[in-house]
């Protein structure tokens, strides 16, 4: 997914942990025309903008596609970052200027990996009825943020029963693994749990950690969490008391070791400063207008949608700036 704001706002992100814990509110955002749906976006925050390598965090649905118009985002640009396409109902067509081309389905990961540049489509699929899922993005740590780009997919187990359930699609938690290889040490898992359920997870007191909340409210501690409400546990954390105290809940959980490196994220591209920004941008819009040198293209064509590209928007008047 790409972010669709007109005026993107510049993030400077330091991955220094808080000294408290937080809870992150959302704020929604428009994806497209007026008939667009909408997304709750809590990761960028003014307060708190990484959580390990994990950077970027929507919340949407369920919707309604039939009112909404669904999910229709052109082929757009993508560096230094990994995207994870997770959905709870309906389906997304991914493609990509690697020539991927892949129906997105609940409790699958599709991680695709922008490295050095790609390109690629989101559409929701003309028999899905109601979409609803979570996009997230993963910054790439210096050593891997201008590889090679890749897609990758991965089918995680439903493991236990009684109070809670669990799909473990990055890292590890509670016993259960992904086999699927991140650059950073990171954790990304589906919770749910049963109405009245409390439940003590084991976690890598290394990590700071994030439970998102997709349906019901939970508690963290002592902590109310709501819908779409992000909980932040800093490192030093090796417990986490999660309880369902009314109807059934979903969560995602989210972790990862301290990035402890400057970024700047602007539109779709992560950076380490202005004029790579810039350059990133200069390069699409070029590519967009022919006029790219042949065989240098960094981002490449989406074959398979039909219709134009996204162009970039404007660069904000003053230079990008990483703080921290």
């Amino acid at each position: 997914m790409t972010n669709l704001d007109v005026a993107p706002a510049e993030v400077s992100c330091s991955g220094r942990p808080g000294a408290e814990p937080q809870l992150l509110t959302p704020r929604v955002v428009p994806l497209g025309g007026p008939r667009a749906m909408t997304v709750r976006r809590t990761l960028p925050d003014r307060s708190r903008s990484l959580i390990g390598g994990w950077c970027f965090a929507d919340h949407y649905g369920p919707d309604d596609v039939t009112s909404t118009g669904g999910m229709r985002v052109p082929p757009h640009p993508h560096t230094g970052l990994q995207t994870v396409s997770w959905l709870f109902s309906g389906q997304i067509e991914h493609r990509d200027s690697l020539g991927s081309h892949a129906v997105v389905r609940p409790g699958e990961l599709n991680l695709m990996t922008a490295g050095h540049g790609i390109a690629h489509s989101e559409v929701s699929t003309p028999d899905t009825t109601v979409l609803h899922g979570v996009q997230l993005w993963v910054a790439l740590p210096g050593h891997a943020r201008d590889m090679a780009p890749a897609f990758d997919r991965f089918v995680p187990e439903v493991v236990g029963d009684g109070p809670a359930t669990w799909r473990v699609f990055l890292g590890s938690v509670g016993g259960m693994s992904s086999p699927v290889t991140t650059h950073s040490p990171l954790l990304g898992a589906e919770l749910v749990l049963v109405g009245g359920a409390e439940i003590t997870i084991s976690v890598d007191p290394a990590f700071e950690h994030g439970l998102l909340v997709d349906d019901g409210a939970v508690l963290v501690g002592e902590s109310r969490v709501n819908v779409a409400e992000l909980a932040y546990l800093p490192p030093g954390t090796s417990e986490i008391r999660v309880a369902a105290p009314g109807a059934p809940a979903r969560l995602m959980l989210l972790g990862g070791e301290p990035l402890g490196e400057q970024i700047v994220m602007w539109w779709n591209f992560i950076g380490r400063d202005h004029d790579e920004i810039a350059e990133f941008r200069r390069e699409w819009q070029s590519e967009l207008a022919g006029t790219a040198p042949s065989g240098l293209q960094r981002f490449g064509v989406v074959p398979g949608y039909e219709g134009p590209a996204l162009p970039a928007p404007v660069m904000p008047g003053g230079r990008l700036r990483p703080r921290g």
